[in-house]
């Protein structure tokens, strides 16, 4: 009787440690289909950001492409403009020294009209135009050349130019406060997707750019306050060739700085220090998924507390094949 009470005690505590397993699993299994839910859900916003970005792109260059012809209309005819107003002045002055005693009438028509003030006006009025239109039409251009609906393979591609029209384009950002410092090497062009690198240059230079605006960062979810040295503000982008066949840029700003804990987050999707409403916290996870699954290139960011931060990309000059024949099946949606 002893033994058959030990034999049914084994056998309880055997189905207990069982139940014990099967419980842990499921628990297990659940927390793992939870983590599923919440990656989905991630990747459900960033698809949904994505298309957002790209139906702006889109819209963004239909409009460059419509205004295009009107702008080079009036760039185009404003030489002729100026021709025609020149050869203007050429007949009024050979009037005025033909017929010096002017009669009555033409007196007071020329005392009402100013002839003195227009003849010196008119030529500042259509140099001011014609400094207009060219601002217009480069940027114009420089909207079409950051925005090539039109390339959406992989090509090879100048990437400073990229970074010079994401400057054009950011200028009023930064163009009263902000020194930017640009120190371009000679560089091969690149084998890449240059909407995607054109992106990338505009999220990267935008955070520097609020970084530098905020007289006060908070660096971490404690609370400390990081601020910014005293001084000019300023932006620093380098570009260089590097061994192996790559390229590095660099772009650096002397802000506030980020505290260890916000540095090592900053490329998680939705993580972000800005205000509410201010940063969706994708731009640098996008970021670092064009240069390093896209391009097979590398992004680093480094910080100092109340110093400023760097972010530092490496690039291959040429594309594995394997890398391009693999992209075919993904190409990316342009992004904003």
């Amino acid at each position: 009787m002893t033994d058959r009470i030990q034999e049914l005690e084994d056998q309880n505590r055997e189905l207990e440690q069982k139940v014990a397993q099967l419980t842990q699993q499921l628990t297990d299994q659940d927390q793992q289909l939870q983590d599923s839910v919440q990656e989905l859900h991630r990747l459900q916003q960033h698809l949904l950001q994505m298309e957002k970005m790209s139906m702006l792109g889109q819209m963004v260059s239909g409009i460059s492409h419509e205004i295009n012809n009107p702008i080079n209309f009036i760039y185009g005819n404003l030489p002729y403009v100026e021709e025609h107003v020149e050869d203007l002045f050429k007949v009024l002055e050979a009037y005025q020294e033909g017929y010096p005693d002017n009669a009555e009438a033409v007196e007071e028509i020329l005392e009402e009209v100013e002839l003195d003030y227009v003849l010196e006006d008119l030529p500042r009025i259509m140099g001011s135009l014609k400094v207009g239109a060219e601002r217009i039409r480069d940027l114009v251009l420089t909207l079409r050349n950051f925005y090539r609906l039109d390339e959406p393979d992989m090509k090879v591609a100048d990437i400073q130019e990229g970074l010079e029209s994401t400057l054009v384009l950011l200028n009023n950002r930064y163009k009263q406060n902000i020194e930017v410092v640009c120190e371009f090497g000679k560089l091969p062009k690149i084998e890449c997707y240059i909407n995607q690198l054109n992106q990338v240059f505009m999220n990267l230079i935008n955070n520097a750019i609020d970084a530098l605006e905020e007289p006060e960062n908070s660096g971490s979810s404690g609370g400390e306050k990081l601020e910014r040295k005293p001084g000019k503000r300023k932006i620093i982008i380098t570009t260089e060739t590097l061994e192996n066949n790559r390229v590095a840029i660099t772009i650096s700003d002397n802000g506030p700085g980020m505290v260890p804990d916000v540095e090592n987050r900053v490329f998680e999707p939705f993580f972000t220090t800005k205000a509410m409403g201010v940063g969706t916290g994708l731009g640098l996870s996008i970021s670092k998924k064009i240069i390093e699954e896209n391009h097979h290139g590398q992004i680093i960011c480094t910080s100092q507390p109340n110093e400023g931060s760097t972010f530092r990309i490496e690039l291959p000059v040429s594309q594995p094949k394997e890398a391009e024949e693999g992209a075919e099946s993904e190409k990316p949606a342009v992004q904003v």
